[in-house]
């Protein structure tokens, strides 16, 4: 057994400890707060969770190293199920434009948008994409996110895609635990042969099969656009991933009235994405299942299009749903963890215990990682973080400003904040 680390003496210990499955209404707001707690973990799992009192009188944590917590928050790390880990650099110019009024078919006629994201990659060596990606990783990791589901689709074509997915492998090694999505139906490139029909057979007579057998992603995603992608291509993708082994995610962004929803619980993808409405067939249909609805208010905030997730008419009706960034270069610039939980409270009528949940453990389930991480209970990676605060809902209360103070991934401390020098002490 390696060196014990002790954390001990946190104002509010929030273990998240509760049911196994995803957490839904009144679960939600439950974060198994201990007052005065402490964690011990040895080999980056945990062993201990309870009171300091007791788990620092353990014969293990007398000689374990001591990190003092005391009047600061301790809580799960962030989970964020929605990224674009691999993306490129940021589109300045569309942003000007998007101030300006344009469109988003006005910013891809100037050059930009979707399809200069997806030349940019291209173009980009493994190398460059690769480095820009890390510098992504290791803020997201400041800012507290510990484990973090990264997609594919701004790449479109073959080359693009595969070196989006090997960079995610690469990245593996980082900071945090990165999970790999293969979002492969996003849209269809330019000059394919044979349209979406086309397009959706060659992903599953070619590419599903090569990211599989290559261990590329542990999870196949798609984009529900219709007409460019209607319900039959969406079945034979996903029930082609499945045959495959992948686990499943739908985005449904911009389809109230589409068959998103029902498809995803149909065949039990762990989570469904962007739902910016809701109809209430589909609530009861999530309510009903294990899929949780991964809600992006970055995206809604960034657009400044003011139609956030319906996260409390889905919350009331008993969906499980977990809160992401959607972090990409073009409708989601923000990998701030911390952010999302303000604009949940604030624009999505989340209470702060919630969106913590939502980013927490709620998160893990859609990430396919809860069995390892969303929650401080024995046997779980040691993931953690600590803030610079008493109280959890300082969280949402201090919008777009950074509380964390250290970052803990496996037991490994992975960032501690700088302190400032005070020229009168």
């Amino acid at each position: 057994m390696g060196k014990a680390l002790l954390i001990r003496g946190a104002r509010q210990l929030l273990t998240l400890r509760g049911p196994r499955g995803p957490r839904r209404g009144a679960d939600l707001s439950s974060l198994g707060i201990i007052q005065d707690g402490a964690v011990l973990f040895t080999d980056g799992v945990i062993r201990e969770v309870g009171p300091s009192r007791r788990v620092e009188n353990l014969e293990v944590a007398r000689s374990a190293d001591e990190i003092n917590a005391n009047g600061r928050v301790v809580l799960p790390g962030f989970v964020d199920s929605d990224t674009h880990l691999v993306g490129g650099p940021p589109r300045l110019l569309d942003y000007e434009m998007l101030l300006a009024g344009a469109t988003e078919q006005e910013i891809e006629a100037a050059g930009g948008g979707h399809p200069a994201l997806s030349r940019a990659i291209l173009e980009m060596s493994s190398h460059t994409l690769e480095a820009h990606a890390r510098r992504v990783l290791r803020e997201c990791v400041r800012q507290g996110t510990t484990t973090i589901e990264a997609k594919s689709g701004y790449g479109v074509q073959e080359a693009g895609e595969m070196k989006t997915l090997r960079v995610h492998a690469a990245l593996c090694k980082g900071p945090a635990t990165v999970v790999s999505t293969f979002m492969g139906a996003s849209r269809v490139p330019d000059r394919f042969e044979g349209g979406p029909d086309g397009y959706i057979e060659w992903l599953c007579d070619e590419m599903l099969p090569r990211v599989r057998r290559r261990r590329l992603a542990q999870f196949a995603d798609c984009f529900y656009r219709d007409p460019v992608f209607s319900e039959p291509h969406l079945r034979r993708f996903l029930e082609t991933a499945q045959e495959l082994g992948f686990g499943l995610k739908i985005h449904a962004r911009r389809c109230a009235d589409s068959r998103a929803v029902a498809i995803a619980v149909e065949l039990g993808a762990a989570s469904i994405h962007d739902l910016t409405e809701c109809t209430d067939r589909d609530a009861a249909l999530l309510a009903r299942s294990d899929t949780v609805a991964t809600l992006l208010p970055g995206p809604a905030f960034y657009l400044g299009t003011e139609t956030y997730p319906p996260a409390r008419t889905l919350i009331d009706r008993g969906v499980a749903v977990a809160l992401a960034t959607g972090y990409n270069p073009e409708t989601s610039p923000s990998y701030s963890m911390q952010m999302m939980i303000a604009l949940a409270c604030r624009k999505m009528n989340m209470t702060p215990a919630e969106a913590v949940a939502a980013g927490t453990i709620n998160g893990a389930h859609a990430a396919g990682r809860a069995h390892r991480s969303g929650s401080i209970e024995t046997g779980k990676d040691a993931d953690l973080i600590m803030l610079s605060v008493p109280d959890y809902r300082e969280i949402p209360y201090h919008f777009g400003v950074n509380l964390v103070e250290m970052s803990i991934r496996k037991g490994r401390v992975m960032f501690r904040a700088p302190d400032v020098a005070w020229p009168f002490d």
